[in-house]
């Protein structure tokens, strides 16, 4: 891992790491001196790592629970290679189903599964990176937040690594990770939204039904596919608070 970058702003410390081919960020409390739990954070299709809906949660992760925060961008996104001509004509084809008014799911469900070939072994490597900094630690406590093209990985990345204790799902059709949240039994926070115009809601339910933890609660707000609640953030850095540091 190598830190190409770096910037401190309003008590967070933000800096640029390559591992790789793998481009990132690390959000961390200024000045902290002890180790601290690490989330990574998965960001959405089409967006990268410092999207703002990335660094607004990373700022309340930082600020709210002094954790560290991570994001690396996605294989075709942000600082990365553009995508391959096999990943062009899966976004063609949502795309025109979209236009058509045809269900998008299978299409996106098949194309992030695609993706996430490429994406969890990568996770997986930064993760090893991380661990390696005497800030984070090889034996502290990690956890994932991913909401849409985070959840198709991070629900395939934490079914796999059990390094990861607990995680904020959202935002996705169940039946591409049905299997793999079987294997989960880490806490888990789960946000849908009622009136999601891509994900029908008997969808999110199945796959929040399908993860095996005992620990599990069930966010639903009313709404459209990209109306969730701000405030679900919030949320969110309260579930990593009980179970990271506690």
């Amino acid at each position: 891992m190598h830190f190409t970058a770096q910037s401190t702003t309003d008590g967070i410390v933000e800096r640029d790491f390559t591992l790789g081919d793998i481009t990132g960020v690390l959000w961390s409390p200024e000045g902290g001196s002890g180790r601290a739990p690490l989330v990574l954070l998965g960001h959405g299709g089409g967006n990268h790592k410092k999207h703002p809906a990335m660094a607004g949660r990373a700022r309340l992760l930082v600020l709210g629970g002094g954790f560290h925060v991570a994001c690396i961008d996605a294989p075709g996104h942000g600082d990365r290679p553009p995508f391959t001509k096999a990943d062009e004509r899966e976004i063609a084809e949502m795309l025109a189903a979209r236009e058509a008014g045809r269900p998008e799911g299978p299409i996106v469900e098949r194309f992030n599964g695609h993706l996430a070939e490429r994406a969890v072994p990568e996770w997986q490597a930064t993760l090893d990176a991380l661990q390696e900094l005497p800030e984070i630690g090889p034996d502290g406590p990690v956890g994932y937040f991913g909401l849409n093209m985070g959840t198709a990985f991070g629900v395939r990345l934490a079914a796999i690594d059990r390094r990861i204790t607990a995680a904020v799902f959202g935002l996705f059709w169940h039946g591409s990770l049905e299997e793999a949240a079987r294997r989960i039994t880490i806490p888990v926070e789960f946000a849908m939204q009622w009136d999601d115009e891509h994900i029908p809601r008997e969808s999110g339910l199945a796959l929040f039904d399908a993860f095996a933890s005992a620990d599990k609660s069930l966010h639903v707000n009313s709404g459209k596919h990209k109306e969730l609640p701000r405030f679900e953030s919030d949320s969110a850095v309260r579930f990593f608070v009980r179970h990271l540091t506690v």
